[in-house]
């Protein structure tokens, strides 16, 4: 006989599982409110712990953001994104869009920024605001410096590789360079540029930040990144990172600000920020990439797919690079792209990422790409897992080939409870949750399980297919592994 959902329901709280029978919207269960670094986390204005997952929208062509062009993301991409457990996008805005004009900033273009902040905003996803630039110029067949604002041009005859060889060009270092060295003030435009953008964000709570420049390349000292880093040329950056950021607080004094190492990172090379002088402004984030080299290289330049077999131990040097940044500086770490379309890649990045409780952002979405995040793409994306932790995060594991999922956090104090949001690839219409140390305070069926712990002891929280016990997740490495997190196989979690 089959019995009724309240029935299940009943008889599943007085046993501490919590049986979802049908899907609700992703709604946040708690407004969004301005977020802080604290250390080395994110921090909401509840007290909790914030996990962030997200994707980029990043429009590289004038006239940037105009309606219907894919870029400007409406109510149904952001309402598909929130559905998914997405909470952030990382939005580019270009310094040629923001200034068009030496010294003119475009308000326009800030009015069409602010719509699509707001258009996400309510549906409960904050915006990271990324100065986005690849190539420099559009002098170089790039994009995000203006042309006014560099003086090199290529010389007769310079060959143009394209992306991303274009950095090799002597005339384009010659550009970067003017960058740095701020001959002629681009430096000081950019930040009046990012200025104008930071106080029009005044007042906007799901603004996440904004990233100051993104993938910055050396210039002419490149080649002194190989192969440990560049010191000195990261001292002369973070002087510019600095000067960036006092622009930014001069019109905004409490957004967050990011900062991502030289492009060369994406090559393994180590980041120097931070060591001379320490990063000592408040709000700082962190805020590297990770890709796989030899799979860039098989897309951009038609080498052979084999060569993504080469990927797991590339990230885990761009992964200990991580790990020795955040031990020197204790900053958050938030990875702003990563992802290439091949799952296995994919899988290197949010595996590391949850060991070490780092959010991320997926590169690319459009609004035009409706909802791509089915198959293998899905899998590894539409996780279960903590949006905001009232506590210190332990330990997490997700596993993306059944939906499994595990967590363990050690309560504090805060005005919210832990929300998790509960994949909607993998658990479409049920799921079953069992709590040791707290209770489920959300009503069955929720898309967002909400916890509170009941007392000071550790909160476990699984979730997985109803009549799975949960308990089969995979003990050895890769996606699933347990490894690192013994309580996961101590049955202290049920």
């Amino acid at each position: 006989m089959r019995r009724p959902v309240r029935w299940l329901t009943a008889v599943a709280l007085a046993a501490g599982l919590a049986v979802s029978s049908a899907p609700v919207t992703a709604d946040p269960a708690t407004p969004l409110t301005p977020l802080r670094a604290q250390g080395s986390a994110l921090i909401d204005g509840y007290g909790r712990t914030v996990l962030l997952h997200g994707v980029n929208t990043v429009d590289k062509d004038a006239p940037y953001l105009q309606p219907g062009d894919g870029f400007t993301l409406t109510d149904e991409s952001a309402a598909i994104l929130a559905r998914h457990g997405f909470t952030t996008v990382r939005l580019g805005v270009s310094f040629d869009g923001l200034m068009p004009t030496a010294g003119v900033v475009d308000t326009a273009y800030l009015d069409r920024v602010e719509n699509v902040v707001d258009t996400l905003a309510a549906h409960g996803i904050y915006t990271l605001l990324d100065n986005h630039q690849d190539g420099l110029s559009k002098i170089w067949n790039g994009n995000g410096f203006p042309e006014w604002a560099i003086r090199a041009r290529p010389s007769d005859g310079e060959p143009n590789p394209g992306f991303p060889l274009y950095y090799l060009m002597p005339s384009m270092n010659a550009g970067w360079d003017e960058v740095w060295n701020n001959p002629y003030g681009v430096l000081n435009h950019l930040g009046v540029a990012l200025g104008a953008l930071a106080e029009r964000m005044n007042g906007r709570a799901s603004v996440l930040g904004i990233e100051l420049l993104n993938e910055p390349w050396p210039g002419s000292p490149f080649l002194t990144c190989y192969p440990d880093g560049c010191p000195d040329f990261d001292v002369k950056y973070q002087r510019a990172l600095q000067q960036l950021t006092d622009a930014v607080r001069a019109r905004n004094a409490t957004v967050p600000v990011f900062w991502e190492p030289n492009v060369t990172w994406n090559e393994t090379m180590p980041s120097h920020l931070g060591k001379n002088p320490p990063i000592t402004s408040p709000n700082i984030v962190f805020s590297p990439h990770d890709y796989c080299i030899p799979s860039q290289l098989a897309i951009y330049l038609g080498l052979p797919e084999e060569l993504r077999a080469l990927c797991p131990p590339q990230q885990d040097r761009t992964w200990s690079n991580i790990d020795a940044f955040a031990d020197r500086t204790d900053i958050p770490t938030m990875v702003t792209e990563f992802g290439d379309g091949d799952p296995t890649v994919l899988r290197n990045t949010t595996t590391r990422a949850d060991e070490r409780f780092v959010g991320w952002h997926y590169w690319h979405y459009s609004a035009r790409d409706g909802d791509p995040f089915r198959g293998e793409l899905g899998r590894e994306l539409i996780r279960t897992y903590p949006q905001a932790t009232a506590g210190t995060p332990d330990g997490m594991i997700f596993d993306s080939g059944t939906g499994d999922f595990a967590y363990r956090y050690r309560p504090r104090p805060a005005s919210a409870p832990t929300e998790i949001y509960v994949s909607d690839l993998f658990h479409p219409d049920s799921y079953e949750v069992k709590v040791t140390g707290g209770r489920v305070t959300s009503a069955p069926g929720a898309r967002i399980v909400t916890v509170e712990a009941e007392g000071t002891d550790p909160v476990t929280v699984r979730i997985h297919r109803p009549g799975s016990a949960g308990a089969d997740l995979p003990t050895g490495g890769g996606t699933g592994s347990a490894s690192g997190f013994p309580w996961l196989s101590s049955g202290s979690a049920g």
